[in-house]
C-alpha cells in the first residue's frame, strides 16, 4: 500500500528518492519502497528521515506508534515502550492521578506534561489535599550538567530555557501543603515519574532527545528489586537538590 503522507511530504519539500536516501544513509531503492510499497524503515532510520523532512515520525509511519508488551524478564516490568513519544500523555496523567501516598518526579524539564495537560498543577494540588506527598525535582538551568545535556542532545541553550520554563510552570505550587519543588544539578541518567509503587522510567541515551528514548513501566513487587533501585536514585538526588525560592 502506497504511503501517501510520505509522498506528499517529500513532494512538498522538493525531496527525491535520491536526496532522501542521501540524508538517511540508505539506498534510493529503499526510499522508493517506503513510498510506493508502504515499507516501514527501521526506527532509527525513520527518525532520521522524519527529522530531514521536518515531519513527525508517527505521522509518516503510524505503525511505529506501538508499545511492546514486556516479556517476563522481570516480574516488576509491566510494559516497555520504544520511545517516550509512543506514550499518550494520559499514561502519565492517569499514573499520577492514581497516587494515594507519594508522587516523585525527577526530570530536567519535561515541559511536555504541562503543555499537553494544563491541569497538571490542579491534579497535584488535589493529590496533596488527599494526603499525597508530592516531590518535584527539576534541572538547575545554571548547572554544568544541564549545559552538557543540551550539547549532547543538540538542544544548544534550549534545555536551559526549558528548565527555567519548568520552574515557572511549577512555581504556583510553592507553599502548597504536601508539595515541594527543588532544583538539582546532577547528571540525569533517567527521568522518573513515580506514583506510589509504580514508576515510569524514561532512559536517556547520548545524542538522543528524551522523547526518542525508551520508557519502561515498573510496578514494585519485592524489596530490593528494580523499582527500589530507581526509588533510591530519586532519594539520593533529592538530598542534593535545593528548594525553589518563592
Amino acid at each position: 500500500m502506497r504511503n501517501e503522507r510520505l509522498r506528499l511530504t517529500m513532494a512538498g519539500g522538493g525531496w527525491t528518492f535520491t536526496t532522501l536516501a542521501e540524508a538517511t544513509g540508505v539506498d534510493p531503492k529503499s526510499v522508493e519502497r517506503w513510498v510506493n510499497l508502504g515499507r516501514i524503515p527501521r526506527r532509527a532510520t525513520a527518525l532520521k528521515a522524519a527529522k530531514a523532512l521536518g515531519e513527525d515520525v508517527h505521522a509518516l509511519w503510524p505503525a511505529l506508534r506501538q508499545a511492546r508488551a514486556a516479556r517476563a524478564v522481570s516480574p516488576e516490568l509491566v510494559t516497555l515502550y520504544d520511545q517516550r513519544a509512543d506514550l499518550p500523555v494520559s499514561v502519565f496523567v492517569d499514573l499520577l492521578a492514581a497516587a494515594r501516598e507519594r508522587i516523585d518526579v525527577l526530570v530536567y524539564a519535561a515541559v511536555f506534561l504541562h503543555e499537553a495537560y494544563p491541569r497538571l498543577n490542579d491534579l497535584l494540588r488535589e493529590r496533596a489535599a488527599e494526603g499525597c506527598t508530592v516531590r518535584i525535582a527539576l534541572g538547575d538551568a545554571d548547572s554544568e550538567n544541564v549545559r552538557l545535556r543540551g550539547q549532547e542532545e543538540e538542544f544548544g541553550h534550549g534545555i536551559e530555557s526549558r528548565c527555567r520554563l519548568a520552574v515557572m510552570h511549577y512555581r504556583p505550587l510553592l507553599g502548597v501543603p504536601g508539595i515541594e519543588v527543588r532544583t538539582h544539578g546532577t547528571t540525569l541518567y533517567n527521568s522518573l515519574y513515580r506514583a506510589d509503587d509504580q514508576v515510569l522510567v524514561n532512559a536517556h541515551v547520548w545524542g538522543v532527545n528524551a522523547y526518542g528514548a525508551p520508557v519502561w513501566h515498573l510496578r514494585r513487587n519485592r524489596s530490593g528489586g528494580m523499582f527500589d533501585t530507581y526509588a533510591d536514585s530519586f532519594r539520593a538526588v533529592w538530598e542534593t537538590a535545593r528548594p525553589v525560592e518563592g
